[in-house]
């Protein structure tokens, strides 16, 4: 017996709205995990990403002064 046969007699606050809540429920807290582990990657990817771009300025920076300082 299919997934589809189960629900084909159902109504459809049965499929839309009862089913969507309880799943809610019952994962709920996982599904919270899942998306602030997520999250925490994605800022820490970010924070990753920008302390890296300031480093390679910094350094550019550094040595474009440096040798134009040793040009004169």
């Amino acid at each position: 017996m299919a997934v589809r046969e189960i629900f084909a007699g159902m109504p459809w606050w049965v499929k839309w709205i009862a089913v969507p809540v309880i799943a809610i429920f019952v994962f709920g807290g996982l599904i919270a995990s899942v998306v602030g582990f997520v999250i925490g990657l994605l800022f820490k990817v970010l924070f990753f990403v920008v302390l890296v771009g300031g480093l390679i300025f910094v350094v550019r920076k550094f040595m474009s002064s440096s040798s134009s300082r040793g040009d004169w």
